[in-house]
């Protein structure tokens, strides 16, 4: 019987053992997409508790907690840190063969040492513990991203922003690149009302554009690329529930663009999708033009529940997995800009485990000669960043692409003891290439696999987001 959380953990043979410990533990980190906030990391200050560190803004930790039956307001309610922190540790013990049992002791373990199983017995030692512990210098923002050897953070900010948390921490000693990534989500909610005509106000005052038309939505933007481009952005990234139609009539959104700002909403969510279409595939045109990665997120079915979404706001654990059809759509979209030859280096992220074979088959249609493994089937992300989701993707790629070329795993977090995932992550692939050599089903060639496993945990992302990787063949 293994002991739970051993140093091989999910290591489950010596050779995995030796792999992971030889060629993928101590490699840094490159964290190409989360959603850890800039302003947090430019001021550098301390945590006062592990409850602001650990607990707030964890909608994985929110869900579980519901289920149990928890009151609101010992998870985004008006408890104390102390109260939210004790009956998360009561719920612990609940969470077994949920991801969230292992990340929980996992992100104690490192960076705090608590090797403990946490519980309503030992939750009032660890939380004066750990606070302790947050207070020293090693244990700040930057001081975290440290010691997970994090080397660089792709962050993930809104057109509008002024990005000057990012200089701030530019112009610092810090060694960490804290890189902003470009999400423009919300200029394509035509059906949005008010808020969507406040969003466009708004980008008209910080991009300095008279807004009237789509030609000048889409100048604004244009600017505020090139502004992001000026501040060391080299990512775009899009949430959305699939790809849009290519099918509509520029014209004809024009019009209906027009009545929207003029507040009359009455064709806008008729013509949601088509809007999207053609704001998104400018866009990456733009991104193209910039020679940035485009990301899109695709799958969620969000803000499912109303009446919380009042209470509450988005993301705050009310969202899941859709059952949308992706393919025909996808693939129509990436040919478009093919047809072009303006399709930039494109990461796929798929939240449906069904569609696992249906993204890695798409990406093999629109590789570019020069660029190895220009078109990416990302990680397993939001449900499926756990031992089994990530494990299918890996599979998946494997089967239909190449996992030699992949680039790895993200945190996708606003949590700052998240890095445990690259770990937990680096221990499955190890675990599955050397299942492959004890089964027959690859060669014993330790050098050769190991080479492969540090560069999907670090050296395929570092040159994917700089320049072309060399010539493999």
């Amino acid at each position: 019987m293994k002991e739970f959380l051993s140093e091989d953990f999910l290591l489950q043979s010596d050779l995995a053992v030796r792999l992971y410990n030889e060629y993928a533990k101590d490699l840094p980190i490159i964290d190409y997409h989360s959603h850890l906030p800039p302003d947090v990391i430019a001021v550098d200050r301390n945590f006062p508790n592990i409850t602001q560190l650990w607990l707030a803004g964890d909608h994985y930790k929110w869900r579980a907690q519901r289920v149990l039956g928890i009151d609101e307001k010992y998870i985004t309610g008006d408890a104390s840190d102390l109260e939210k922190f004790r009956k998360w540790a009561a719920c612990v013990p609940y969470t077994m063969r949920n991801p969230l049992y292992h990340w929980t002791h996992m992100e104690l373990k490192k960076p705090f040492g608590v090797q403990e199983i946490l519980n309503s017995e030992n939750a009032d030692r660890i939380y004066g513990f750990t606070n302790e512990k947050l207070q020293d210098a090693g244990f700040t923002p930057r001081g975290l991203l440290t010691q997970f050897k994090v080397e660089m953070v792709g962050t993930t900010d809104d057109p509008l922003t002024d990005l000057a948390d990012h200089e701030q921490i530019a112009a610092s000693d810090f060694d960490t690149q804290v890189l902003p990534s470009f999400r423009p989500d919300k200029s394509f909610n035509l059906s949005g009302g008010d808020a969507f005509r406040l969003y466009v106000a708004s980008l008209a005052e910080v991009s300095e554009t008279e807004i009237k038309d789509i030609d000048s939505l889409l100048e604004a933007l244009q600017k505020r690329v090139f502004y992001f481009h000026g501040k060391g952005c080299r990512i775009a990234d899009h949430g959305l529930a699939h790809m849009p139609t290519i099918q509509f009539n520029r014209t004809e959104l024009d019009g209906i663009f027009k009545e929207v700002l003029r507040g009359d909403d009455t064709r806008a969510s008729a013509n949601q999708d088509a809007f999207t279409g053609c704001i998104l595939l400018a866009l990456c045109k733009m991104y193209h033009q910039q020679e940035w990665v485009q990301q899109f997120h695709l799958g969620a079915l969000r803000n499912n529940n109303t009446r919380r979404l009042a209470e509450l706001g988005p993301d705050t654990g009310y969202d899941s997995i859709g059952d949308y059809a992706q393919a025909v759509n996808l693939a129509a979209f990436m040919n478009l800009l093919e047809s072009e030859d303006r399709l930039a280096k494109t990461i796929l992220y798929n939240l449906n485990p069904s569609d696992n074979e249906v993204f890695a088959a798409m990406t093999g249609n629109f590789q570019s000669a020069g660029i190895v493994g220009k078109i990416q089937f990302g990680s397993g992300w939001w449900f499926l960043d756990q031992l089994e989701g990530m494990t299918n993707q890996m599979n998946s790629l494997s089967n239909i692409g190449l996992i030699a070329c992949f680039i790895g795993m993200l945190t996708d977090s606003r949590s700052f003891l998240s890095y445990s995932r690259h770990d937990y992550f680096r221990r499955l692939l190890c675990n599955l290439f050397a299942t492959d050599v004890n089964n027959g089903l690859l060669p014993n060639d330790i050098s050769w696999i190991g080479k492969i496993i540090r560069d999907i945990c670090y050296y395929n992302a570092k040159n994917y987001f700089t320049v072309p990787l060399p010539q493999l063949i």
